[in-house]
């Protein structure tokens, strides 16, 4: 059983991580291609391309000149510790201990937009590269088309049950291609309760994905049926508004 969820804008370099063990990415070689292509733009290309302020598509701009390979923890860091956001406070991965970690390495993928599918530990270099950006590239008009069927295969190859847990945002998952996927897909979803109605809170929503990634690794589950007692902050399985594998989990009070 594996578990996919998305990368996150927000990222630390500053703390030291807190563990030294580390592995590198899959996709290094496209990962390179794309920061090839990335180097050429202008600041204003960059701010264009990505929707960013001056300022900030300058800071992306120095990230893409200044990345480069090999990787190791003097100029990298393992992906799980590096990006920070609403997932990424759910999952907390700065307070796993060796065999979180270790049952994380085995279980978790993440998907990105520069460096394809991360294993937890493949150390990353600082970047912003959303997978739905429409950056034209020597193989077509967008990452979609860049990482073409290379992630879905990936995953298929390590899916050695068949079942697959997606926490991933609609825009990274779109990358696996899930009609051609060989596997059983299981996508939960996080309602809260507000103006008497069950509704999707982004917000709530992003975390919710990082709690129950951290509930998966905290209590070992390699059976999908068991995330259905999934009961942090408030939330509970929810067969009425489930359907199929989409299974709803709602919470009541924030």
């Amino acid at each position: 059983m594996l578990i996919v969820i998305s990368p996150a804008k927000t990222l630390d370099f500053d703390t030291a991580p807190v563990t030294k063990a580390y592995t590198q990415a899959r996709f290094l070689t496209e990962s390179q291609q794309l920061i090839a292509d990335l180097k050429k733009l202008s600041v204003s290309e960059v701010a264009s391309l990505m929707k960013l302020s001056d300022k900030l598509a300058g800071l992306n701009m120095a990230r893409f000149q200044t990345w480069s390979i090999p990787f190791d923890l003097s100029n990298a860091k393992q992906a799980v510790l590096a990006f920070k956001g609403d997932v990424y406070t759910g999952l907390d991965a700065d307070t796993l201990d060796k065999a979180g970690f270790d049952f994380m390495q085995q279980h978790i993928r993440i998907l990105s937009g520069l460096y394809g599918v991360l294993r937890p530990l493949d150390l990353v270099q600082a970047y912003r590269l959303e997978m739905g950006t429409k950056f034209a590239n020597v193989k077509g008009n967008d990452l979609y088309q860049f990482w073409g069927s290379q992630l879905r295969e990936s995953i298929e190859t390590e899916l050695s049950d068949g079942i697959l847990i997606n926490l991933a945002s609609n825009e990274y998952f779109k990358a696996l291609q899930a009609k051609n996927l060989n596997a059983r897909i299981i996508t939960p979803i996080f309602k809260d309760l507000k103006n008497g109605q069950y509704k999707i809170i982004s917000f709530y929503a992003k975390k919710a994905r990082g709690l129950m990634t951290r509930y998966i690794i905290d209590h070992k589950i390699d059976k999908p049926e068991t995330i259905q007692q999934f009961d942090i902050d408030g939330y509970r399985f929810s067969p009425e508004m489930s359907e199929g594998d989409d299974w709803v989990f709602i919470r009541d009070h924030i």
